[in-house]
C-alpha cells in the first residue's frame, strides 16, 4: 500500500492511460445501457405473455441471462420470448466474457502493473536530495562500492535505462532510478547538481556522452569516470571528467609490486601520509625462525612489524609470534626508518629463484604488471596464447598458459613468482591451481574480478589475490573521502577513524580494539604530527586520529562498535 499514491501519480499523468481508462469506462456505460435496453424489452415481451414482473426482475433475468448463468427461474413460453433471450445470451457472450476482460486488461490492468513497475524504480529523486552518489552502471565496481558508500552513509543510485533490468536490481535491495543515460532531463530528476559524486564506469563511448551530457546540469560536481585506454583518458577529461582512471591499469601495477624483489630491501606497497607501508620476505634474513620479540626489528629499524603473510593467510603479530621461512612481514614506518630497515638487511643474503616472473596473460592488466618489473629492473615472461596480443619480444611466450610444455618453456622451474592476470575468475583458478601443483613453493599472485571468487582463489593456492572490483571501489571511495583508506591487498585495509568518545582516555593496551574488532592501530595523528608506532601505553584523547589496518570484516565491525 505504500506504493499506491506513486502508482496513481503515474497512472495518471500519462495522457494515453487517461485516454485508455476513458475507453474503458465507456465501454462499461454501453453494458449498462444495453442492460436497460433489455430489462425493457424483457417487461414488453412478458406483458406479450400476459405475466408481470418488477423492474428489479427484470434487471435480475438481464444479468443472468447475459453472464451464462441462466438459472431457469424465470423463463419465456412464446417463441418471441425465446428468440429474445438467444440475443440476449449470445450479446451476454460477446460483451461480458469476450470484450470486457480484454478490455479490462488492456486499458487498466495492464497500465496498472506498469505503473507498479514503475513504483519500484522511480524516475527521479526526491528534490531535496543532496549529497548523493550516482552511478551510471551496475557492475562489480558499482556493487563492491555501494557497499562501502552504505558503511560509511552516503545514499546512492544506479541510474539504469531498461525498465526490466531496473526492476531486476531493485529486487536485489539496490537502489535504482529509471531512466535514459543520454538524457539531460534524467540527471535533472536525479538533482546532479547536488550529488556528492557521479560514478561512470560504461563502456568509453558511453561514458564520454554521459559525462558530457551530466556537464550540462552542472559545471561542479565531481564525475569520475573508467577508461580502457591513453587516448580515452584524455577524451574522457575534455569531455567533463574530473578524475579518469585506468583501473585495469591500476591494477596491473598493484599486482607488479607485490612481486618481492630479488634483495632484501623492503617493497613499498601503499603510503598514508607520512606512514608507509611495506611488505619483505624473510628467507634467509637474520629475522628467520626468529620469534617477533627476539628479532628486535622495532628497537633496531623503528619499523613495526604489523602483520604477517603465511601463504595466503593474514595473521596480526603478537612477541612470541615466529617468523617461519617463507613467511612475508608486512611493515608499517616512516621514509627514515625503512631506510635503517635497507641498510640492515644490506647485508643479507637470501637465494631467490633465478628465474623470471611469470605473468600469465598479455592483456592490459598483464601489460601493465610487466611495466612495474621493467621500473624494478625485474626479468619477467609473459605466457600468451593470442599471436595478436604477442609482441615480437623476448619477454614473450605464444602458447596455453594452461600447457606444461609452455610453462616450463616460460621457466617456470626457475620462477620466483606467477602473476595470473586474465579477466575470468574461473580461468584464474584453473591456473592457479595448475601452477600450485607445479611447483607448490611459488609465489602466486592473482587478480580476481568478483569479490566473491577471492576466498576460492586462495584455496587455490594463490599467495595474494586482487580484486579488481574492491581495487576499483576503493580508488573511488578516495576521491569522495580522500586520505580516509588504503586497500594493502584483497581483504586487508589501512583506514582512519576518530577516537570515539567511549575511546578517549584510554590506553591503547585498555581499549583492546585487536581482541573486539580485529584492527590494529599503527599510527596516530595529533594535530597533524603522525606518531608512527605507538607503545601500548599511550593515552588516547578526543580528537585525536587512529590509523589502523585490519580485514573489511574487522573495519565493519569497528564502525558498528565506534560509529561516526
Amino acid at each position: 500500500m505504500k506504493f499506491l499514491p506513486s502508482q496513481l501519480l503515474y497512472f495518471f499523468q500519462s495522457a494515453g492511460t487517461r485516454r485508455n481508462v476513458g475507453r474503458l469506462l465507456k465501454f462499461i456505460a454501453v453494458l449498462m445501457v444495453l442492460a436497460a435496453i433489455y430489462s425493457v424489452l424483457f417487461h414488453v415481451i412478458m406483458k406479450y405473455e400476459g405475466r408481470d414482473f418488477s423492474w428489479l426482475t427484470g434487471l435480475y433475468w438481464t444479468l443472468t441471462v447475459m453472464s451464462t448463468l441462466g438459472f431457469g427461474d424465470i423463463t419465456f413460453v412464446s417463441d418471441l420470448g425465446r428468440a429474445f433471450s438467444i440475443v440476449v445470451l449470445v450479446s451476454g457472450m460477446v460483451f461480458l466474457l469476450v470484450m470486457l476482460p480484454f478490455t479490462f486488461i488492456q486499458f487498466f490492468y495492464a497500465p496498472w502493473l506498469e505503473a507498479h513497475s514503475k513504483a519500484r524504480a522511480p524516475r527521479e529523486l526526491p528534490a531535496d536530495s543532496a549529497g548523493h552518489v550516482i552511478l551510471t552502471s551496475f557492475d562489480p565496481i558499482g556493487a563492491a562500492l555501494v557497499k562501502r558508500l552504505a558503511q560509511d552513509g552516503y545514499q546512492y543510485s544506479f541510474l539504469v535505462p531498461e525498465l526490466p533490468r531496473a526492476l531486476e536490481i531493485s529486487d536485489q535491495d539496490y537502489r535504482v532510478v529509471f531512466g535514459a543515460l543520454d538524457d539531460p532531463e534524467t540527471y535533472r530528476r536525479l538533482r546532479a547538481d547536488q550529488a556528492a559524486l557521479v560514478v561512470v564506469t560504461n563502456d568509453d563511448l558511453t561514458s564520454t556522452n554521459i559525462a558530457f551530457t551530466v556537464r550540462e546540469v552542472s559545471e561542479k560536481v565531481r564525475i569520475v569516470t573508467s577508461a580502457d585506454s591513453d587516448d580515452s583518458e584524455d577524451i574522457l577529461g575534455l569531455a567533463g571528467g574530473t578524475h579518469v582512471f585506468q583501473f585495469t591499469r591500476m591494477l596491473g601495477r598493484a599486482l607488479g609490486r607485490r612481486v618481492l624483489g630479488a634483495g632484501m630491501r623492503a617493497n613499498v606497497i601503499g603510503r598514508f601520509d607520512q606512514l608507509l607501508i611495506a611488505e619483505a620476505v624473510s628467507t634467509g634474513t637474520l629475522v628467520e625462525g626468529k620469534s617477533l620479540s627476539e628479532s628486535r626489528l622495532r628497537e633496531v629499524t623503528g619499523v613495526t612489524v604489523v602483520g604477517l603473510w603465511n601463504r595466503g593467510e593474514f595473521q596480526f603479530p603478537h612477541a612470541h609470534t615466529r617468523i617461519a621461512p617463507d613467511t612475508v612481514l608486512v611493515l608499517a614506518g616512516s621514509e627514515a626508518q625503512f631506510r635503517q630497515y635497507d641498510e640492515l638487511m644490506s647485508g643479507q643474503r637470501n637465494q631467490p629463484s633465478a628465474g623470471p616472473v611469470l605473468i600469465l596473460g598479455a592483456g592490459r592488466v598483464g601489460r601493465a604488471a610487466a611495466e612495474v618489473l621493467e621500473e624494478r629492473k625485474i626479468d619477467y615472461r609473459i605466457v600468451e596464447n593470442d599471436e595478436r596480443a604477442c609482441r615480437q619480444d623476448a619477454h614473450y611466450i605464444l602458447g596455453s598458459a594452461a600447457d606444461r610444455d609452455t610453462l616450463v618453456r616460460a621457466g617456470i622451474q626457475e620462477a620466483p613468482t606467477v602473476i595470473v592476470t586474465t579477466h575470468s575468475d574461473d580461468l584464474n583458478i584453473y591456473l592457479t591451481i595448475f601452477c600450485h601443483r607445479l611447483r607448490p613453493e611459488l609465489q602466486i599472485i592473482s587478480r580476481a574480478t568478483l569479490e566473491r571468487n577471492v576466498s576460492t582463489l586462495h584455496r587455490a593456492g594463490a599467495d595474494m589475490v586482487m580484486s579488481y572490483a574492491s581495487m576499483a571501489a576503493s580508488t573511488i571511495l578516495d576521491v569522495l573521502r580522500p586520505n580516509q583508506l588504503l586497500l594493502l591487498e584483497e581483504g586487508l585495509e589501512v583506514f582512519r577513524a576518530r577516537v570515539h568518545p567511549l575511546l578517549g582516555d584510554l590506553t591503547l593496551r585498555d581499549t583492546q580494539l585487536r581482541e573486539q574488532t580485529g584492527c590494529n592501530v599503527i599510527a596516530i595523528n595529533t594535530d597533524g604530527h603522525m606518531h608512527l608506532n605507538p607503545d601500548p601505553s599511550v593515552r588516547l584523547r578526543a580528537g585525536e586520529e587512529l590509523i589502523l589496518i585490519g580485514t573489511s570484516e574487522a573495519e565493519e565491525s569497528f564502525v558498528r562498535r565506534y560509529p561516526k
